[in-house]
């Protein structure tokens, strides 16, 4: 004789629990999972989060992401929201220069508070000697130039009158103003009511452009220091972001970034320190009375890739040249001959441990640096095109390799 056996219920549906009695027996619950369809009230259940059987209606299909309103919708709110952080962008972009810069002198002044923390000491400690010294650097070369700028400026005036007389006997000159009437014209200048509104805009222009300067130059140094004296910190921070499997590689990358700004920085300031020192040589040889600040001048216009160099150079010649033809020719021979002992011999020793970018993207790379940001874009177009290169040669090309 044969049964039937009873359907087993499912297991997905059904669950048991073992309940104690407050006699002391065991009993055995089964509890249903099912979802009663309807409430007590006879009502239709409304499922959370979608609103079917509200009492304000089914909701209807959500809009399809592929329609041409939800497209064109979208799309001009993101072209919108480009347009808005590009004018921010533009808008601070003066103030992102400056903390680009300080970030660049800060990984550039790292190696030294590192070389000091091998030796023992703490980094609050390395990185106040550092800050020390470099304070002293920059406050030693503003007092070089503006001795002798004052100086030359108040020469200059009081030779105003001398070379005015001088200017009126000659007879040259008058041949000139009875030709051109030029006494008349600059007294129907001077006389122009426009003049005096003319020169005290050209005044405050300059005052303000000062004022500017110093501030940007006080806020450089501030923040050089701050990101010095935090850059581990922030370097964590950044790392941080990254997920974790790759937080390790991007670590090593970015140390290797950071070395290699840091390198460069110092082999630029080395180059640019031996190219001021050789012509303060020079120019002391030659007796000439500003070879301080002319000396300078070629410091920091060496900083300049490709152009720097020459510019510095001109500039120093032209000034001789007032002195004595004969020195400026001599001036001219010396930076030849001296910058191309630079090109050959000093640059390729001193960054060839620094940075590894090929001599033609050097070129590329000042140039579009110079074209975005001006003398400061070239500046620091070298160690990002450094480290442009690297992301490429370690991530991008194993990656197209794999595919």
């Amino acid at each position: 004789m044969s049964t039937t056996p009873a359907p087993v219920p499912a297991q997905a549906d059904r669950a048991s629990a073992t309940v104690t009695t407050p006699d002391g027996v065991d009993v055995q619950v089964v509890v249903s999972s099912e979802a009663k369809p309807d409430d007590s009230d006879g009502k239709a259940a409304v499922k959370p989060w979608t609103g079917v059987g509200s009492r304000f209606g089914d909701p209807g299909q959500p809009l399809r992401r592929s329609s041409p309103f939800y497209i064109g919708f979208v799309g001009g709110l993101g072209l919108i929201t480009a347009w808005i952080l590009a004018q921010a962008v533009m808008g601070i972009q003066h103030v992102l220069i400056i903390i680009l810069i300080s970030f660049f002198l800060a990984a550039g002044l790292n190696p030294f508070v590192e070389r000091l923390e091998h030796r023992g000491m703490t980094r609050r400690w390395a990185v106040a000697t550092v800050a020390f010294g470099f304070v002293i650097v920059v406050a030693g070369f503003v007092t070089a130039i503006a001795q002798p700028l004052v100086e030359q400026t108040s020469n200059l005036i009081n030779s105003i009158p001398d070379s005015l007389t001088e200017l009126l006997h000659n007879e040259q000159f008058k041949r000139l103003d009875e030709k051109y009437d030029i006494v008349d014209r600059a007294k129907s200048w001077a006389a122009n009511a426009n003049t005096a509104e003319n020169l005290a805009g050209g005044l405050w222009g300059f005052g303000k452009m000062v004022l500017t300067s110093l501030f940007d130059t006080l806020t450089v140094i501030v923040l050089t220091l701050y990101f010095l004296g935090s850059l581990p910190n922030i370097k964590e921070h950044i790392y941080n972001l990254f997920p974790m499997t790759r937080r390790a590689r991007v670590r090593l990358l970015g140390d290797e970034i950071l070395s290699g700004i840091g390198g460069y920085v110092n082999g630029a300031l080395i180059v640019a320190s031996c190219a001021g020192l050789s012509s303060f040589i020079f120019l002391m040889i030659l007796g000439n009375d500003y070879a301080l600040p002319l000396a300078l001048v070629i410091a920091f216009t060496d900083l300049i890739p490709m152009i720097g160099a020459t510019i510095g150079a001109a500039v120093v010649s032209i000034v001789v040249f007032f002195d004595s033809p004969g020195k400026a020719l001599a001036c001219v021979i010396f930076f030849l001959a001296y910058q191309q002992f630079e090109n050959y011999a000093i640059y390729p020793r001193v960054m060839s441990r620094a940075v590894n970018v090929p001599p033609a993207m050097t070129v590329i790379a000042a140039l579009v640096g110079g074209a975005l940001l001006g003398v400061t874009g070239a500046l620091l177009s070298i160690p990002i095109a450094a480290a442009v290169l690297l992301i490429l040669r370690e991530v991008v090309t194993p990656r197209q390799n794999q595919t």
